[in-house]
């Protein structure tokens, strides 16, 4: 699961750069070779948490809007 959404910071008016802080749970498989380098095949996301969203530019993270789709 991804986030899609997309955001503007009314403030500045900043569409492209934010910083979001994610919390994911997810259930893998884990591969690991004889020489014991990991690989995952498979990744389930169980739940996809999206907990803060602020404006690169300018800072601010009351001003940050998520747009329609």
């Amino acid at each position: 699961m991804e986030n899609d959404a997309r955001y503007r910071c009314a403030a500045c008016g900043n569409l492209t750069r934010f910083d979001v802080t994610v919390t994911r749970r997810t259930k893998e498989f884990h591969h690991f070779s004889v020489g014991g380098s990991l690989t995952v095949e498979d990744e389930e996301v169980i739940s996809h948490v999206v907990e803060d969203v602020s404006c690169r530019w300018c800072g601010h993270g009351r001003a940050v809007e998520v747009l329609p789709a």
